[in-house]
């Protein structure tokens, strides 16, 4: 196997002009370094600029301004067969009239790989994502599940220095998009090949990566592990588009290293904190709803809304005047709490996050949870 390759976006930038004449910003001033052998996520909403930044990746589409470079080597100017990139599309793009075997060929023979070598590549590949003994086969006799994996081996049969995936699990059923982002974890574990990953799905952001890279409005919001975006976003999009959170207004009474002593939901507490904070101050403290433990502790509430989803409990919680949605794993250990009803509650400080100054404390409108999203893989 071809050894992975690094990948650097130096100041990337995508404009394209609207049938109304007017120009449109689609990516804006985007850098980024990308470890060979690392697992990177693009995540953000529909039109945040994720796609684009793929398909420049892959040379479908050429940068504005700004360069690309593998191994340091700029490939903004190559033609997608030169960049050694595979990709895996969102619509599968199989040839319907090729057999299997020969879907997967079609890169190799491109690349005048004949005979036992070929047949041997295609094999192997195949066998990598559990389609061995399919290969005669058409597309069409294939479950969506099975044209995916050929999708993967055709991009991997060429042994691509980058492989880039362009959402390829949105158009399967959530128990199948489970079990195949586990299977290209594990491929690209396997092979060690660095791969990029286009998706608006934060739960499969969060399975899949060694890097997330939220982008908003053709730039990045925050890039880093997905425990640490998670822990510790750097700005009101990234809390609330990474996860579900509660945004609890607070006054900053003292600032101490990392962390802040603020006055919120009636109590003072030490929490991390972002920098920039200051003494006076009103903040932003981020709570997530799995923090808060129902059943003890200090703080009361009264229950607005209960939504059973099986494995947990989604309550609406009125904490004075401030509106906080927790959700409990263990709602059979102390049954179900009803609408009306006053419940103790509390949660860790260190599990909490005070946001940088200027973000407002304002509270979004809370999605449901996915239940989807929180089975366990396998």
């Amino acid at each position: 196997m071809t050894t992975s390759a690094t990948v650097t976006l130096e100041r990337l930038t995508k404009r394209f002009r609207s049938p109304d004449s007017r120009e449109v910003v689609a990516v804006d001033d985007v850098s980024l370094d990308l470890a060979g052998g690392s697992f990177v996520t693009l995540l953000g909403p529909s039109g945040c600029g994720k796609t684009t930044t793929l398909r420049m990746i892959a040379g479908f589409e050429v940068p504005t301004s700004g360069r690309i470079l593998v191994d340091g080597h700029d490939v903004s100017r190559r033609t997608p067969d030169k960049r050694e990139m595979g990709m895996v599309f969102q619509s599968y793009a199989l040839f319907p009239h090729l057999s299997v075997f020969e879907n997967v060929a079609y890169g190799l023979r491109l690349r005048r790989r004949s005979g036992s070598d070929l047949r041997a590549a295609v094999e192997r590949t195949l066998e990598l994502v559990n389609l061995h003994g399919l290969g005669q086969r058409r597309p069409s006799e294939l479950s969506g599940g099975q044209q995916q994996r050929v999708a993967l081996a055709r991009a991997m049969a060429i042994e691509p220095r980058v492989l880039l995936f362009d959402e390829p699990l949105s158009n399967l059923d959530a128990k199948l998009r489970v079990s195949l982002r586990s299977e290209i974890r594990r491929i690209q574990q396997q092979l060690g090949i660095t791969s990029v990953y286009v998706t608006h799905d934060q739960a499969e952001a969060m399975a899949l990566s060694d890097v997330v890279v939220v982008m908003r409005d053709g730039r990045v919001e925050q890039f880093g592990p997905p425990d640490e975006v998670y822990r510790r976003p750097m700005s009101r999009f990234v809390a609330d588009f990474i996860g579900r959170a509660n945004f609890l207004e607070a006054e900053v009474v003292a600032v101490e290293g990392d962390s802040a002593e603020v006055a919120v939901l009636g109590q003072r507490m030490r929490v991390p904190a972002a920098d920039g904070q200051r003494v006076g101050e009103t903040a932003t403290v981020v709570v997530r709803p799995e923090s808060i433990r129902l059943g003890s502790g200090e703080l009361r509430a009264t229950v607005r809304r209960s939504t059973f989803l099986g494995p947990l409990v989604e309550y609406e919680l009125l904490m004075g005047d401030a509106v906080v949605v927790a959700v409990d794993p263990d709602w059979m250990g102390h049954g179900l709490h009803g609408v009306g009803e006053e419940v103790a509650c509390s949660f860790r400080p260190d599990q909490a996050y005070v946001l940088p100054p200027g973000q407002s404390a304002e509270v979004a409108e809370v999605a449901p949870v996915d239940p989807d999203a929180l089975a366990p893989e396998g």
